[in-house]
């Protein structure tokens, strides 16, 4: 159980990496976050994955477990291109948040539900800590 509320919520977060320290995304790739989901949930989910993806290397996703009270935050908007790696010229990185962690999965849903006939709208759920690295990578 966490220290500050006592909930335990889990994420599988990963995805395709620059190479096999981990600790970079592949050029053009966001790494994927689904959650938050129950212990069992979470790692059904990264069986699943893992699986698909046993034969590239470079493919890695872990369970990650988080506080119920750490605040979340849903990013994106408008990409030049489908490698999602860059915002369209005159488009800003949307931000919405604070949230709970699933009051954040409901406004990604949303959002997404709102875009979803837009092949360049892509949308995230981020941590406090992964909200500047993001903001950096897609506003470059």
């Amino acid at each position: 159980m966490t220290a500050k509320t006592g909930k335990r919520c889990f994420y599988v977060v990963g995805g395709e990496y620059a190479d096999t320290a981990f600790e970079r995304p592949a050029p053009g790739a966001a790494l994927d976050c689904r959650g938050p989901l129950t212990e069992a949930e979470a790692h059904a989910l990264w069986r699943e994955l893992t699986g698909k993806t046993v034969d590239n290397a470079m493919v890695r996703y872990v369970v990650e477990e988080r506080d119920a009270a750490d605040p979340a935050y849903v990013v994106g908007g408008e990409y030049a291109d489908t490698g999602f790696a860059r915002l369209a010229p005159g488009r800003a990185l949307e931000v919405f948040g604070p949230f709970t962690p699933a009051d954040a999965l409901a406004q990604w849903r949303a959002k997404t539900a709102s875009t979803v006939d837009s092949c360049l709208h892509r949308y995230d759920v981020v941590s406090v800590a992964e909200l500047s690295a993001f903001t950096a990578r897609v506003s470059a």
